[in-house]
């Protein structure tokens, strides 16, 4: 199988170790297998964007099966996306350009909805109430972060780097 990368002239050594650091920063801070960092990684940098699962796990030295179970917890989460060709039976994987940009916001609406249940603890304790001091905390952050994103006007758009 033919091995691709973002240009010829990158050296694959180099090009895998950043794709090292990257799972390495996922283990640490999310708790996430190695395998999972590498794949997004890998999708992160790789040309063409889309790749099938043998070109992943031989670009990471991943099982398929492993491969498998890891792309799973990738396309739940809303990191990866699986993608099909007309006539084709191969899926295909690839990270959108503005993803981080949409989990973010999901994550962020997320906790939002949880400022409305800490409201609804705090109506039900009563403010004076010591417990009630915790879930105010909550959701004074989670108010702040909701003020905060509004007035965002978000990233620019990417640059699209020509080969």
């Amino acid at each position: 199988m033919k091995q691709r990368t973002l240009r010829p002239s990158v050296d694959r050594t180099r090009l895998l170790g950043w794709v090292e650091r990257v799972a390495t920063f996922f283990v640490d801070h999310y708790g996430l297998p190695p395998i999972t960092g590498r794949i997004l990684g890998w999708l992160m940098i790789c040309d063409p964007p889309e790749q099938s699962p043998a070109e992943i796990a031989e670009a990471i030295g991943a099982s398929r099966a492993s491969l498998t179970t890891n792309m799973r917890l990738l396309i739940a989460s809303g990191l990866v996306h699986r993608l099909t060709r007309p006539g084709g039976r191969t899926a295909y994987y690839r990270i959108d350009d503005d993803m981080w940009e949409q989990v973010i916001r999901r994550r962020v609406t997320s906790m939002m909805s949880f400022g409305e249940i800490a409201a609804d603890a705090i109506n039900l304790l009563g403010k004076d109430n010591p417990g009630a001091a915790r879930v105010q905390a909550a959701h004074d952050f989670f108010v702040w972060m909701a003020k905060l994103l509004a007035r965002s006007p978000g990233p620019r758009p990417p640059k699209r780097v020509r080969p």
